[in-house]
């Protein structure tokens, strides 16, 4: 064999095919077999062979197990298979006399079966599959199911041989697969697509449809209609599970205040008024006096979710640093912020979850209140807004009309007129960037730094239009004393592409 070759295996209960499958590979210096939780013989059928190596790790995924029994391999050349896949002796001559260049990945043709029988149609054609490469040039994707090797600015070179793939002997291992790989579906696609009931049951019928008819399953018949019906079953459950998935997140509605109870008092109203309750709502409390702590705790013997109260000392405005202590506090998968002044629509907590994708955050617009208007809500503590009322200053802000929305939703490169007063995020980019940076003090920029970090990792800005509305109640404007030095950490922020604040939520996190 010119180049050692490292054989990589993930296995789990296997043992009906691990001792055929390891036959095939004697000519190989190692396998590096790794467990995920074999309850049967397979583990101790394997170390039977010499040159086999056992590791064990729980499921995280079927590209990171597979990068991950590469890491443990002694040679740079890694062939990757499965338990239920079988070299030809062809294939393993081709490769034992294979001269590889560390620029190029080898794909080979996979045959099929069910039990005993080839299947060349409904969906499990004949197909190439990329399993040979070196570890220095690539590697697999991180994807938890449908992984496959990188192959950008790679050659992909086909050798001769085949590779015999026996998934499923019955009915019942395709079931057993096809759950497994539509809940890992669900997964990664949480809040990345969207689906509905009605989007499954098209995937489901389309999907037989193409398999047994057009894809020419009908030809094999008791195995072609199964496999195609299997496959309509797995292209519905994988939508409805996604549609499932997308309907459970939790959020942690946060509340920033700072000795103004009448408004956080109307503010906390209108949160009973959602008609999608957050799971939580924490006020990130920037030192108020006693007053206001009443004023929660009142609320806190009746409010229908957990309110809690995040305080602390009065040293100046520290907005950044008061959102970082209730950040980290919350339990919320999804954050939504908002002023103390931000009275919201009744929808305003159901927008913001209609809006939600992965690796993005939202920023949403807020209506203008005049003071005549503001004094009256905050001495009858009731408000009923449209855009016809008067005291409103951008009336087109009033407007929630979800249709509309989803298509003039747009995503927007940069921090140009970002404002914390209404915007959402996922805890695990707050995280990911340190939050928010508690160097700032005084009004102004925390939340553009705070969105520039964001942008720099890699999480889009999404503008919410038409909708998640917000009636910003009238008051003075904060003094700008500290934007000069504000102002110079934001620029730093731009000028290091930064993507961490050394002084951020981590100080606040157990």
């Amino acid at each position: 064999m010119p180049e050692k070759i490292s054989v990589t295996l993930l296995v789990k209960d296997s043992q009906e095919t691990i001792i055929r499958c390891l036959t095939a590979l004697t000519a190989f210096p190692e396998i590096i077999l790794l467990d995920n939780g074999s309850t049967d013989e397979t583990v101790r059928l394997a170390e039977g062979f010499p040159n086999v190596k056992v590791y064990r790790s729980p499921f995280i995924g079927f590209g990171p197990l597979k990068n991950l029994a590469a890491s443990y391999a002694a040679h740079d050349w890694i062939l990757s298979i499965d338990s239920d896949e079988f070299l030809s002796p062809d294939l393993v001559q081709t490769i034992r006399q294979l001269s590889p260049e560390t620029n190029t990945v080898y794909r080979f043709l996979r045959k099929n079966f069910y039990g005993k029988r080839q299947i060349n149609a409904c969906g499990w054609e004949n197909d190439y599959v990329l399993r040979l490469y070196h570890r220095q040039a690539t590697s697999f994707t991180s994807r938890e199911v449908h992984e496959s090797i990188i192959t950008d600015g790679l050659l992909v070179t086909t050798l001769p041989g085949t590779l015999d793939h026996y998934s499923f002997k019955n009915a019942s291992g395709l079931i057993r697969k096809m759950d497994q790989y539509t809940t890992l579906f669900a997964q990664e696609n949480r809040f990345r697509k969207k689906s509905s009931a009605f989007k499954a049951l098209y995937k489901g019928i389309w999907t037989f449809v193409r398999n047994y008819f057009f894809k020419r399953g009908i030809l094999y018949g008791f195995e072609g209609f199964l496999i195609s019906a299997s496959n309509a079953n797995g292209a519905f459950y994988k939508y409805m599970k996604l549609h499932e998935a997308n309907r459970t997140m939790t959020t942690s509605l946060i509340i920033t205040t700072y000795n103004w109870k009448e408004a956080l008092e109307v503010v906390l109203k209108s949160v009973l008024t959602q008609t999608n309750l957050p799971d939580e709502v924490i006020i990130a409390d920037d030192g108020s006096r006693e007053d206001t702590a009443a004023v929660i705790r009142q609320y806190q013997a009746t409010f229908p979710v957990p309110l809690k109260h995040s305080w602390q000392e009065d040293l100046g405005f520290r907005a950044a640093e008061s959102r970082n202590r209730a950040m980290a506090m919350a339990t919320g998968e999804y954050l939504i912020i908002i002023d103390g002044d931000m009275v919201l629509h009744p929808d305003f907590v159901k927008d913001h979850k209609r809006t939600a994708e992965a690796n993005a955050f939202i920023h949403g617009k807020r209506v203008l209140l005049q003071p005549e208007l503001t004094q009256q809500i905050l001495q009858t503590k009731q408000y009923r807004i449209t855009p016809f009322s008067s005291g409103i200053i951008n009336r087109l802000n009033t407007l929630s009309i979800p249709a509309l929305s989803n298509l003039l939703s747009k995503k927007q490169p940069n921090i140009r007129s970002i404002r914390s007063c209404n915007m959402a995020f996922w805890r695990q980019d707050v995280l990911r960037i340190n939050g928010f940076n508690n160097d700032f003090v005084g009004w102004g920029r925390e939340d553009s730094e705070f969105a520039e970090r964001l942008l720099n990792a890699g999480v889009v800005r999404k503008n919410l239009v038409l909708g998640g509305v917000g009636y910003h109640l009238y008051h003075e404007e904060k003094p700008r004393t500290s934007l000069p030095a504000n102002d110079k950490i934001l620029a730093d922020a731009i000028a290091q592409k930064a993507t961490w604040c050394q002084n951020g939520i981590d100080r606040f996190l157990q």
